[in-house]
């Protein structure tokens, strides 16, 4: 019996669990997990079986037909099928192989000034800008769960969830510090300055990652800030949580309501806490680092953005692009990609 034989056959005896009215909650969402991998996993490994069915046919058909025209249809036929494989095992390698149990999940995805003033503050909202394109682009669901402006237009920081498929496996690689050079508008002598940002990147959790216990949370309310309408500074929707135990502490003022306020800041606190595990466990584990693009560290460089140039380049794999204004325009694949390519053969090589 081949793996995917075993998938299903695990496949039918899930769904046939699920059925069952009296599932705890709990194995409810573990069964459902397991079931949504095993059916990925099937569908690609049965599109990828077709297309080298295909593939053997029309190459068959091409040494034996004398027919020029019909000759030519399997040709093109081939020409077709042949680039679709690739990309489809190699998908299929990251379901089954993935180099990150989470790489499925939806995220977090944090951006702080850094060094550099107001200037870092003003690219914290064009990082912001180019995160929310680049998810439009991919079809995710982004919004604003905090943020702290400045008086000139910046960000002191802001806190985003990004809701899809595959998201943490795209975006985990942002995490670190990213450098931007340019002119400032305040400038007079033209002198380009550096500035700084980090970005931090947590997989959404669920309840069995993390066993929050509330009796150990401590929860404020207080009025929201910023722009919102009328609502905003009159009521205490928003809410403050406070991780006694690790001193975590996450907030949220994006609704009206405040039970929704709760709802956001609970999911974010557990996001924290996976991270907080997720950070311990790599350390322990050294061979785990050296399955990463870099090291993921928020301390560490990634990327610089230079504006003079119109060139941006990720340091951990020695890319640069002339294209800045794209990239800023939420045209992140091509940087994403070849991340996520280098991560794919070093985990290979490992």
């Amino acid at each position: 019996m081949t793996l995917f034989d075993q998938f299903r056959a695990e496949s039918a005896q899930l769904s046939a669990e699920l059925e069952n009215p009296s599932i705890e909650n709990a194995r409810r969402i573990e069964v459902q997990k397991r079931l949504s991998y095993l059916t990925e996993s099937l569908g690609l490994h049965d599109r990828i079986e077709q297309i080298k069915r295909e593939l053997a046919v029309a190459r068959e058909q091409c040494e034996v037909e004398a027919d020029p025209e019909l000759k030519s249809l399997y040709q093109e036929e081939i020409a077709t099928l042949e680039p679709q494989l690739l990309p489809l095992e190699n998908e299929l390698d990251d379901v089954l192989y993935p180099s990150d149990e989470h790489d499925q999940r939806s995220v977090f995805l944090e951006i702080r000034a850094g060094a550099g003033g107001q200037e870092a503050a003003l690219f914290v909202g064009d990082l912001y800008n180019a995160y929310q394109l680049y998810a439009v682009l991919r079809g995710w669901q982004i919004n604003i769960e905090d943020f702290s402006e400045t008086d000139l237009g910046g960000y002191k920081e802001i806190i985003l969830f990004i809701k899809g498929k595959d998201v943490y496996k795209h975006l985990k690689f942002e995490s670190g510090v990213h450098r931007v050079q340019r002119v400032p508008a305040t400038e007079t002598q033209g002198r380009v300055h550096t500035s700084t940002v980090t970005v931090a990147v947590l997989p959404e959790a669920d309840e069995i990652d993390v066993a929050l216990n509330m009796n150990e949370v401590r929860i404020d309310t207080y009025r929201s800030g910023g722009a919102g309408g009328q609502h905003v500074n009159k009521t205490d929707s928003a809410v403050r949580m406070t991780h006694i135990p690790t001193g975590i502490v996450v907030q949220c003022q994006d609704e009206r309501s405040q039970i929704k306020n709760r709802a956001k800041a609970i999911k974010m606190l557990m996001a924290r806490l996976l991270d907080k595990s997720k950070t311990e466990k790599a350390a322990k584990e050294a061979a785990n680092r050296k399955q990463q693009v870099g090291g993921g560290e928020r301390s560490e460089k990634i990327r610089t953005y230079n504006y003079p140039q119109n060139r941006v380049t990720d340091h951990r794999i020695g890319l640069t692009l002339k294209k800045l204004e794209y990239v800023m325009q939420g045209q992140l694949h091509e940087i994403i990609d070849a991340l996520v390519d280098e991560a794919r053969r070093a985990r290979k090589a490992q």
